[in-house]
């Protein structure tokens, strides 16, 4: 991880180095997330913040597990259930 040094101008704003903008595929309009919190911001892309989760999920859902699937399985047998009531 590199650490960039920016300054905040007059108006709030910051600017991202044409290299970093460049290494993050960063264009004019691109949305990016800040993350705050007590250790300070952490900035990036919707793409960057879902596959952060998207991984921090994973450590609770055993490999090979599709959840949509379990719960459509689930459903099925409930309606089933029903049926049969």
């Amino acid at each position: 991880m590199e650490t960039i040094s920016v300054k905040v101008e007059k108006s709030g704003r910051i600017l991202i180095p044409a290299a970093v903008r460049r290494q993050l595929k960063l264009e004019a309009g691109t949305e990016v997330i800040l993350r705050v919190d007590e250790t300070g911001i952490q900035m990036g892309t919707r793409e960057q913040a879902l596959a952060r989760i998207r991984k921090e999920l994973r450590r609770y859902i055993p490999e090979g597990s599709c959840l949509s699937e379990e719960l459509i399985q689930e459903r099925r047998a409930e309606a089933e259930r029903e049926n049969q009531d």
